[in-house]
């Protein structure tokens, strides 16, 4: 924490795993030209190499474990707090580093201004977390347990010290959390419900004072305290955007990894193979770290013991014949499930495959076949939903994943919403082509509405990016054909919105309302299929567009 100086070569820190030493070059004398090289000399094992060099090691694996940790919240921008302006502001990291054994000061508390020991500290819950201010509005979990630690520990050296933590809410939710939470109020920690709203320091002292609206009471209150402590949270480790490039995966809106699913597949990743461990995939404490870590273990070592791979039936098959060699089914593949060669037709690896679908809505020859999803299933089904009264309903593309899922919830939790819509499920709501829409319109739906998981969330990685663009394809079409762009809906529904789902039917519903007789027959008339070119032509044409 930048508290005291260090040799080039040490431990990273008391109790690293491994333990081993690090030899930073950035220090060494014994780097461009060698000034040094004792080091060297001493060491038995010959295990330092001044000459190395950076090299890319290639390793076939059967899965991976991604388990790249967190980063710490800087509170620099958080300025209002003092931290960049007054010695004795410090964060929850530097107050550890001060009161280890192993620290700068060999376990001696003291303050950073002056080195006497403070004895009125306060501590600031939420520093970097539950703001949505400064992008950060998740909560971070372990900091609330953090400070109550610390209080007992400080307490436990010092017992005449004064601790005040200010906080929003104590998250003690954990086995026996709550049991500290308690003691550390029976060893005289006082915790305020407030945040701090300014902090003034005495320049002649160095003591600060903190001006807090106690919401318990309804005062505002001045607390005079010799040091601070910032509680800060963690965010997304910094080489986190790099590993979801390597292995194609996804983010939630907290920037953590996202799982497969949350409950049924909480450490796999949606990149088959593919498991996460830790605070990569949410903030967590250390228990469930390690549970997460024996899961990611037991699923990887499962997958590599297996003599045969099981893989979802719903996968896409590609026609040899039909295929155009355009290649457009492998450039939108969220998993590179599909390979392709100029002049060759596409192949699928089944094995990596996870059945989307976005690849049959693509293909404009008919040559991917999804299975169990089909063009002919579907379009059946908006045939058959459409054959009677069709201007009475609300015709919904849903995805399996989210939207459905809502809907579900919707139903559960005994919500009431129109009875007017007709949901027909597909795996992803990529997998809507633009002719099952059209053919929606040509059936005489007055609504049609395409939903699916939100934008940053989707169960395919980034599959539903293609429905965007579909749908602004269709948007497009419908306007040229003079029929209203608004007759055709898209929305994003998570699988726990079933407030959202009957929230967007009811608001679909009052669509259909407007939608009259005369403009569903001129959308019937103006959507009619026109003659296909040749798949030649079309080919061309697919190619010129990418």
């Amino acid at each position: 924490m930048g508290l005291s100086s260090r040799k080039a070569i040490h431990i990273p820190f008391p109790q690293a795993v491994p333990c081993s030493y690090i030899l930073n070059m950035d220090d060494c004398l014994g780097n461009n030209p060698i000034a040094c090289g004792k080091c060297a000399e001493v060491c038995e094992k010959k295990a330092i190499n001044y000459d190395d060099r950076d090299e890319v090691i290639t390793r076939d694996v059967g899965a991976v474990i991604v388990a790249i940790g967190l980063d710490v919240y800087d509170p620099t921008e958080m300025d209002e707090y003092g931290y960049s302006r007054f010695n004795n502001v410090i964060t929850s990291m530097e107050f550890e580093r001060l009161i280890c054994a192993g620290g700068p000061t060999a376990g001696h508390f003291v303050r950073p201004s002056d080195s006497e020991r403070p004895k009125r500290i306060g501590f600031i819950q939420c520093v970097g977390s539950r703001n949505p201010k400064i992008g950060r509005p998740y909560c971070s979990n372990i900091c609330c347990m953090n400070t109550i630690k610390d209080t007992l520990l400080h307490e436990d050296h010092y017992p005449d010290v004064e601790n005040v933590v200010f906080y929003q809410d104590i998250r003690a939710f954990g086995k026996s959390f709550e049991d500290m939470f308690q003691r550390s109020k029976q060893a005289g920690t006082r915790y305020i419900r407030g945040l701090p709203g300014d902090i003034e320091e005495d320049p002649e002292t160095g003591n600060l004072t903190a001006t807090v609206e106690n919401t318990t009471s309804g005062k505002i209150e001045r607390h005079e305290l010799d040091m601070l402590v910032l509680s800060v949270g963690v965010i997304p480790p910094m080489d986190l955007l790099k590993i979801s490039g390597m292995l194609t995966l996804s983010k939630t809106a907290d920037g953590f990894f996202m799982e497969s699913h949350p409950k049924l597949k909480p450490v796999d990743a949606p990149t088959r193979g593919v498991y996460f461990a830790g605070f990569c995939e949410s903030p967590k404490d250390i228990k469930e770290s390690v549970c997460q870590a024996g899961a990611a273990a037991s699923k990887s070592s499962a997958l590599l013991n297996a003599k045969q791979i099981q893989i979802e039936a719903i996968t896409s098959r590609i026609d040899e014949q039909a295929c155009a060699k355009c290649g457009l089914c492998a450039g939108i593949c969220p998993y590179g499930a599909i390979s392709w060669k100029k002049g060759e037709a596409a192949v699928v690896i089944e094995a990596a495959c996870a059945g989307c679908g976005s690849c049959g809505a693509t293909c404009r020859f008919g040559a991917i076949t999804m299975r169990h999803f089909t063009d002919n299933q579907l379009m059946a089904q908006v045939q058959g939903v459409l054959a009677e009264k069709p201007e009475d309903k609300v015709f919904v593309f849903a995805c399996n994943w989210c939207s459905y899922a809502g809907g579900d919830m919707a139903g559960i939790s005994r919500i009431q919403y129109p009875a007017s819509n007709r949901v027909v499920r597909t795996m992803c709501s990529a997998r809507v082509s633009e002719e099952m829409v059209l053919e929606a319109f040509r059936c005489g739906a007055p609504v049609v509405l395409v939903s699916g998981c939100h934008y940053a969330d989707c169960h395919y990685i980034n599959a539903n990016r293609q429905t965007v663009a579909r749908v602004q394809r269709l948007w497009n079409t419908l306007e040229k054909a003079g029929v209203r762009p608004e007759r055709l809906q898209l929305e994003w529904i998570s699988a726990a919105e079933g407030q959202k789902f009957a929230k967007v039917m009811s608001q679909m519903e009052e669509l259909r309302k407007t939608v009259t007789m005369d403009e569903m027959a001129h959308a019937r008339e103006a959507l009619k299929p026109k003659p296909k070119k040749t798949a030649k032509k079309e080919a061309a044409a697919a190619g010129a567009a990418t």
